[in-house]
């Protein structure tokens, strides 16, 4: 079961970097359709590069060892930016298919989060 879990967060946290390192460098180079996407949505064309860059710090964070209280800001962090993006496509009546890369990276984020190992835990019991 140990490994079984190993190999999920493992897959779960790969994917989740890579499409928060992806997105985090299209945005914060406003490339890739992201300004179309953020003007559509209403939202500042600046906030792409605030959010490009800590989607970018956050991924460092996942993947280095240590600093657990850190890494549950990050994984916070993901999940309001994910859940928040859904929203805004759904708000705009915008269709569910510009959700789902937004569904699927927050569906990563709450796996990741779930499956990762003790040392990558905060350790209550020594608090």
């Amino acid at each position: 079961m140990r490994k079984r879990n190993k190999i999920i967060y493992w897959i779960a946290t790969s994917f989740l970097s890579f499409g928060m390192v992806a997105g985090g460098v299209q945005q914060l180079l406003q490339i890739g359709g992201y300004v179309e996407i953020f003007t559509q949505l209403g939202y500042p064309l600046y906030l792409m590069s605030i959010l490009g860059f800590w989607k970018i710090l956050g991924v460092a964070v996942i993947l280095v060892p240590k600093f657990p209280l850190v890494k549950e800001w990050a994984y916070a962090g993901f999940f309001f930016v994910m859940s928040g993006a859904a929203a805004s496509h759904l708000a705009a009546n915008q269709s569910f298919i510009e959700t789902i890369p937004s569904l699927v990276l927050l569906t990563m984020t709450v796996i990741s989060w779930t499956f990762r190992p003790a040392n990558r835990k905060i350790n209550l019991k020594s608090q």
